[in-house]
């Protein structure tokens, strides 16, 4: 080998300009999907207010978004593989703003929740559509690593900063701009997209799995109305109990389908992968830590020192800095230490962080041990969510990568969706004082990133 070629060899990979109009489009629609998962939470009470929604009621605000985001997310993303990423992302984009435009205009409760149906709708076809035309995009290796870590970057800044742009947004114009800002966004995407994103398909086009796409899509919307249940009546609740164990057993029958299905849904093959097995439980535990540290903290912000709903959501800003931050150098900790070894790291860094959480007090000085926590934290459960998501979409060919990104937003969304009941219902088991039950949750979510840490998975 010349000089010149080994340097060419070891020289970083650069995106074309091509690459980088792809970047800048897709990560600015995941951010756009992101921001949409809590932009709504802190207008909930003027929401209620202003449609006459009974204060019981609100939460299916959030429920309905959530059941048809994660139900249909597996689904979508296999669909994008046989009938082509593009246009399926294409579909769920104009979903997305005729949604949200029926959103802002909507007069009565039925037409608000049948809005937010459709926005979780056009979330479970974009995000798997657009992860896989990122995969499918870059190559795998420093490319595909850096794009990814920037996903996550902007994807978690979106979550943060969602509840701080609902806030400003219900207080100085309306709620109804928390769905109005929705659709300039998707019209350009619609108007950029064509002309920058090439169509990406498999070339074969078996035949659709009916009976998979039944079981999984029911099974999930049972686990997440169960889980969403259970956050909010316990887990003694009949009707949830009923809904986790009728998802569990769909999911089971599922996974027997899929084994005799001449063209399953989800290949076993693909599940048994130990990067796709593992790395999707990595994610789990990722989301389902950090979402549910959020509540948490949220209550102890709010319950033990008086913060705002406003302030509450600035304070978490410095959460979103950090995670931003985590996105940026995770690229660069995967080179040095590889999957596993960036998953170690992730989780450790996140498990001592939220750890130290524990010594929180009831004096307004503790903000600062939770600002620097929050952020430190912040950093390693972003190194770990890009090392699970290059875990679990690597060694698959370009044309699995809709079935490998369905997977794992669907675990992002059952994550974030289990996460909250979890740590709620172990607050209130230890709850003496709402400062109790917050820290024993805590210790426990410490203890569930710690043992995230020890998962190994390989190729």
């Amino acid at each position: 080998m010349t000089v010149l070629a080994e340097r060419a060899a070891h020289a970083p990979a650069r995106m074309t300009a091509r690459q980088k109009l792809i970047l800048v489009l897709l990560l600015g629609s995941q951010f756009m999907l992101a921001v949409d998962f809590s932009i709504l939470n802190v207008a909930l009470p003027v929401i209620g207010s202003g449609l006459g929604f009974a204060l019981a009621d609100l939460q299916w605000v959030a429920t309905t978004f959530a059941l048809a985001a994660a139900g249909f997310t597996l689904l979508a993303g296999r669909i994008a593989d046989l009938f082509g990423r593009r246009r399926l992302f294409l579909a769920g984009m104009a979903l997305l703003g005729v949604s949200s435009l029926a959103g802002g205009l909507a007069t009565s409760p039925g037409m608000l929740l049948i809005a937010r149906v459709a926005q979780g709708l056009a979330t479970a076809i974009v995000t798997p559509a657009g992860l896989s035309l990122l995969t499918t995009s870059f190559r795998e290796g420093p490319l595909r690593e850096r794009a990814l870590g920037l996903n996550g970057a902007l994807m978690s800044a979106g979550f943060t900063s969602g509840a701080i742009l609902g806030g400003l947004l219900t207080e100085l114009l309306s709620w109804r701009w928390a769905f109005f800002i929705n659709v300039p966004v998707a019209l350009a995407v619609l108007v950029a997209a064509p002309a920058v994103l090439a169509e990406s398909r498999n070339d074969a086009r078996p035949k659709m799995d009916v009976p998979g796409a039944i079981t999984v899509t029911l099974g999930l919307l049972a686990l997440v109305f169960g889980l969403t249940r259970a956050g909010e009546h316990g887990f003694a609740d009949l009707l949830g109990l009923g809904a986790l164990a009728a998802g569990l057993a769909l999911l089971v029958a599922f996974w027997f389908v899929e084994r005799r299905a001449a063209h399953p849904l989800v290949p076993v093959g693909v599940l048994a992968r130990p990067s796709v097995k593992w790395g999707n439980l990595a994610g789990l535990l990722a989301f389902a830590t950090e979402t549910s540290l959020v509540f948490l903290l949220t209550l102890y912000l709010q319950k033990v020192l008086g913060y705002s709903a406003l302030a509450t959501g600035l304070a978490f800003g410095v959460l979103g800095i950090g995670t931003v931050l985590g996105g940026v150098i995770a690229p660069k900790v995967l080179s040095r230490l590889g999957n596993r070894g960036a998953l170690l790291a992730g989780f450790a860094v996140q498990a001592g962080a939220t750890a130290s959480l524990g010594l929180l007090g009831a004096s307004q000085g503790w903000i600062w041990l939770l600002l620097a926590a929050t952020f430190i934290g912040g950093v390693g459960n972003m190194v770990a969510i890009v090392g699970f998501m290059v875990t679990a979409t690597s060694g698959l060919p370009d044309s699995e990568q809709g079935l490998a990104t369905g997977l794992a937003t669907m675990t992002q969304q059952v994550g974030i969706t289990m996460g909250i009941p979890v740590m709620s219902a172990i607050a209130t088991a230890a709850m003496g004082t709402v400062l109790q039950g917050v820290i024993v949750a805590v210790l426990v979510n410490a203890a569930l990133a710690l043992a995230a840490a020890f998962i190994r998975p390989t190729r």
